[in-house]
């Protein structure tokens, strides 16, 4: 039977099997509103505010700052639009950064359709912002700025502490899209200096459809929705009670382990950055050396293409991608290596390789030997030379 070596975590992970038999009663006995004021109302509201607690402790923040969302998108898109339409009147210059995630770059991008300014500050080769780039970006009308914590892609960890302090001296609204980070390395969202920051359950082994928003108390932010009282009428709608539950037993368990699992990406991640080194030629390997999450690799082959790779390696049992989950379905290169410098026609050959907690040596070691021999198969039949 052929192996089969799981290696995109990055765009969603399994759901753990405690974050399954979390959820299992809210799914079934548990089933009343938690706006119903009766027993099965209370009851479940009860299971609410624990998860509530459970991410709220996770993150360094206070229960009442949880803002339960259906994801990271949805996340991404209340704050911003929350904090520009809070702060219009202060001003309506927006900065960002080139290699954010589509949920706030299109975000941006509505926002500039709408009257605000968006400035769009570059990175270096490795994908990192440059403080002094975002400083010298500031003005007077200046009233959000929104840079990731760790990018999807190449993991590279922004100086988001140093960016979020730069906000705050000249009371600039904050945010930091925290999907990829957060589980991976540490997230404490007063060390960050951050006033709003998003998450996910299905990238740390929870729920797809569940989210989290943190708004920090007394950030000037409004809700964009309405329709009812839920979530202290931040975001209404009857909440996704099982997604919430997983969510927050999901984020119990990324801080319970996160030091000792990253040490072992890490050493995972190691030995293969390490091998395609040493025994490939025409190989970019892309992302901060030093500073990125320890489960990420990318890899840019000269000479083949992305797609051809992608499936070669698929046929043979591995699953990686060539990037964002949410753009795979597009043809074009992706705009995070592109707005590193990397060539287009370079870009089109990668692969992201993101590890996770089941992953093992052997693991690692069939995908090098896969990867091997496919590059070279690829490279004697590619008319790209």
């Amino acid at each position: 039977m052929k192996r089969k070596v799981y290696l995109d975590h990055n765009a969603t992970t399994p759901v753990d099997r405690a974050v399954v038999q979390a959820m299992l009663p809210y799914l079934h006995e548990k089933f009343g509103n938690p706006s119903s004021l009766h027993l099965y109302g209370r009851e479940v509201r009860a299971g609410v505010e624990e998860a509530r607690e459970k991410v709220a402790q996770a993150l360094g923040a206070d229960p009442k700052e949880i803002v339960f969302t259906s994801g990271g998108t949805e996340a991404d898109f209340l704050a911003l639009r929350g904090a520009a339409y809070a702060n219009r009147k202060r001003g309506r210059h927006i900065i960002t950064s080139a290699v954010e995630h589509h949920a706030v770059l299109d975000t941006c991008e509505m926002l500039a359709e709408e009257g605000f300014e968006v400035t769009v500050v570059p990175v270096d080769r490795h994908g990192m912002v440059d403080p002094g780039r975002v400083a010298g970006e500031i003005r007077p009308d200046t009233i959000l700025i929104s840079v990731m914590h760790a990018n999807n892609e190449v993991g590279t960890i922004q100086p988001v502490r140093e960016i979020g302090l730069l906000a705050r001296e000249r009371d600039i609204v904050f945010h930091t899209d925290a999907v990829q980070s957060f589980g991976k390395i540490p997230v404490d969202v007063r060390e960050l200096n951050a006033d709003l920051l998003s998450i996910s359950a299905h990238k740390i082994y929870g729920p797809k459809g569940a989210g989290a928003l943190w708004i920090r108390r007394g950030c000037r932010w409004s809700p964009i929705n309405r329709g009812g009282g839920q979530e202290r009428r931040r975001r209404p709608g009857t909440e996704n009670v099982p997604g919430i539950i997983g969510l927050g037993e999901a984020c119990r368990l990324a801080v319970s382990n996160l030091d000792d699992e990253a040490r072992t990406l890490k050493t995972l991640r190691d030995r293969m950055v390490s091998y395609v080194k040493e025994n490939f030629k025409g190989v970019w390997i892309n992302g901060h050396p030093g500073k990125r999450l320890p489960n990420s690799a990318h890899f840019s082959f000269e000479g083949i293409e992305g797609e051809a790779l992608l499936l070669d390696l698929d046929l043979n049992g591995i699953a990686v991608s060539s990037g964002s989950a949410c753009s795979s379905e597009s043809s074009v290169s992706s705009h995070v290596l592109l707005a590193m410098g990397i060539p287009d026609e370079v870009a089109r050959c990668s692969i992201r390789v993101s590890l996770g907690k089941e992953n093992t040596k052997e693991d690692i070691d069939y995908f090098l030997e896969v990867l091997t021999n496919t590059v070279n198969r690829l490279r004697a039949l590619s008319p790209i030379k």
